[in-house]
């Protein structure tokens, strides 16, 4: 190997790809920081992920390149940064890029001071001007002659946009947000939905689903048909588009187009733990038997191919094979044809939207854009009969398909990802009964709490092999306290819950905002970095703030300490202006608003598992869509010690379930 950076002694994938680039790269730290100052160099700091189409190209044209990695190694100190990984910087430069340049992505090419303070910014550069836009060398020398003669007014500038970012984290005087800010997001949704082919707004299309979770709840509240065929609509199109994988199940990051059909071909896990999530309660409120279908092919193409030996759940694949984005996923119609035999070949091609010309550059990505009844009448086949043969074909056509080169895996674990993934399998588990979900599960949050585990206590947000590092963020303390006491409420074990209620006390301890009552996303001892953020709204991910007050309040029943409660309002009340300008960002805040507003439900189930009056008690419960329920259970063979089992036994030898309301009960129900 020719080369060899200091990025060859980290942990992620991402940052591993680039440890033979000729590019000086240093991983974000002291070194590179004090080199920078040393030096009085301009910093290059590119950000990027693994599963990342633009990223590997720019890698390829540009950082693999002798005479640009030349360039940049004599001018700036370049610095490699997995967006993962480290969030925050993510957060803190996208916002620069975006004021800077008027959008964002990846890869994200940012230049700081040696203060790290951003003065110019953009995403992908290509190796010569093209595009309308500047090629890397070009740009890497206007900046390096501009930082020669005109720094002065770089560093003004940059000091400019610094407080510009940093005003944006500051939270105005909070207000209290009530229902109506669930009709106002509803509207919003409303306005912007598509109602030829489901969804928000125009392409590119990402699942929505806080949107969806939202609605399903607003819906609940004031049902209206019209809301459940937004709901529907979007489901639909989503399930039955290419970024469904109807191969090995799970969904792509998202579609390139408005009809759902062309992915981007990587798959994440935080999108698919989410859809799992959203596809199980829309099961619940429809009783339509395809959302239980894609929420239990996404669950088991997670723990089939996504959940490492010992546990945890890995990051992400990627879009690329060969060096081709997509090529693992398309088929050429020949292929079908050879691979199953003419009659069920024809038979599949034309209920998967397989043809001769293809529908993506020459080949096909497979999507379901008729109903399974019609294609089977024009076929003249009873739908039982084509059912059990498509189902013999896919199965042929996935085991075909693993003989391909795969796609890259991110096998790095991230405690927060795994968080939303413990949620969707109890989810799982809840729901559609099946156990190795919540075994997956408790697999899942014994690794996490062992290895994710800090010496003193606190967490760490990433691991790879037997090492983990990073200190934890918010969204690391809240998914992971929200997936252990899903894990707990579907039947999981007490500890889950005691597990959750140490470190929610850990996440107060070091996010707690005690002036505004809005959590930081970085904890009060973390690196100090030019802003220390924070934010209310939803991105890909469910927004951390919103998530640690539903983690509070959930164990403010648990736990019976009302002050958990008004610490989560406070947590919400932070950002209600912010929520008064644009509901629908805030969807995963006004899910927690809506399960504040009342005091919930707790169900209490006692019982011995496994024993049929038990089982069918706990099947009926978890039919029933009931967002703003407290689920608890007890074992008379192990006497609970949480306030909501005192008391609670079986009668007669047979499970009782006990409805209450701010611990209240009524009398113990016995049958359905």
């Amino acid at each position: 190997m020719k080369h060899q950076n200091r990025l060859a002694s980290e942990t992620s994938p991402y940052l591993l790809q680039h440890a033979h680039n000729p590019v000086d790269w240093y991983p974000w730290g002291p070194e590179a920081l004090a080199r920078a100052a040393a030096e009085n160099k301009p910093i290059l700091l590119s950000i990027g992920y693994a599963a990342c189409h633009w990223c590997h190209v720019m890698e390829k044209e540009s950082f693999e390149n002798e005479a640009i990695a030349a360039q940049m190694n004599e001018s700036f100190v370049c610095i490699k940064v997995d967006r993962e990984e480290r969030p925050d910087l993510d957060e803190i430069y996208m916002a620069a890029t975006i004021a800077l340049s008027g959008s964002g992505g990846w890869p994200m090419t940012v230049f700081l001071t040696p203060e790290q303070q951003p003065f110019f910014a953009g995403t992908y550069f290509p190796p010569v001007d093209k595009y309308g836009r500047p090629g890397l060398p070009t740009l890497l020398s206007n900046i390096q002659e501009l930082w020669q003669s005109e720094r002065k007014t770089l560093v003004e500038q940059a000091g400019e946009l610094a407080a510009h970012i940093a005003a944006q984290a500051r939270v105005p005087a909070p207000l209290a947000i009530g229902r109506e800010a669930l009709r106002a997001a509803a509207r919003q949704l409303r306005g912007s939905y598509d109602s030829r082919y489901g969804g928000f707004g125009k392409a590119p299309k990402f699942p929505p689903c806080a949107a969806l979770a939202l609605l399903l709840r607003h819906h609940r509240n004031a049902p209206d048909p019209s809301l459940l065929d937004m709901i529907t609509g979007t489901l639909d199109g989503m399930k039955n588009g290419g970024m469904y994988d109807h191969l090995g199940g799970g969904f792509a990051r998202y579609s390139t187009d408005e009809r759902w059909l062309v992915p981007h071909f990587e798959k994440m896990a935080y999108d698919n733990a989410q859809l799992a999530s959203v596809y199980l309660e829309a099961f619940q409120v429809t009783n339509d038997p395809e959302y239980a279908r894609v929420a239990r092919e996404t669950l088991d193409y997670v723990i089939g191919e996504m959940q490492e030996p010992n546990g945890a759940y890995f990051s992400a694949t990627d879009a690329d094979s060969e060096g081709v984005e997509g090529k693992f996923f398309v088929w050429a119609l020949d292929e079908v044809l050879e691979i199953l035999g003419p009659q069920a070949g024809e038979h599949f091609a034309a209920y998967y939207d397989v043809t001769a010309q293809g529908n993506w550059e020459g080949q096909n990505v497979l999507n379901t854009p008729r109903p399974f009844a019609r294609v089977a009448e024009e076929l003249g086949v009873p739908e039982p009969v084509l059912r059990a043969e498509l189902d013999r074909s896919r199965k042929q056509l996935y085991q075909a398909r693993k003989r391909r080169v795969p796609p890259l895996l991110d096998d790095k674990i991230l405690c927060s990802w795994n968080g939303l993934m413990l949620s969707a399998m109890a989810a799982g588990y809840r729901v559609l009964g099946h156990r190795h979900y919540l075994d997956s599960a408790e697999r899942a949050a014994s690794s996490l709490l062992t290895r994710m585990a800090r010496p003193d206590g606190g967490l760490y947000h990433t691991a790879r092999g037997a090492r983990a590092h990073v200190p934890g963020f918010l969204e690391d303390y809240a998914f992971l306290c929200d997936g252990l006491i899903a894990l707990y409420e579907a039947g999981g074990s007490e500890r889950y819950l005691r597990e959750a209620a140490r470190l929610a006390e850990r996440l107060l301890a070091d996010f707690d905002d005690p002036e505004s009552g809005a959590f930081f996303n970085t904890a009060k001892d973390a690196e100090g970095l030019i802003v220390r953020p924070r934010d209310g709204h939803d991105d890909a991910i469910p927004n951390a703030n919103a998530v640690a007050a539903r983690v509070l309040a959930k164990l403010a029943w648990h736990l019976d300490r009302s002050e958990y409660r008004e610490r989560a309002a406070r947590a919400l009340r932070a950002y209600g202006k912010s929520v008064e300008r644009a509901p629908r960002s805030f969807s995963t805040a006004l899910c927690v608003v809506d399960f504040l507003l009342q005091a919930p439900l707790e169900l209490v189930l006692a019982g011995t598992p496994g024993e049929p009056s038990y089982e069918a008690l706990r099947k009926a419960l978890g039919q029933r869509f009931l967002p703003n329920a407290i689920f608890a259970h007890v074992d008379p063979e192990k006497p609970s010690t949480l306030p909501l089992g005192q008391g609670k036994t079986t009668v007669n030898g047979k499970a009782a379930l006990y409805v209450c309301r701010n611990f209240t009960c009524s009398a113990p129900i016995l049958d359905l």
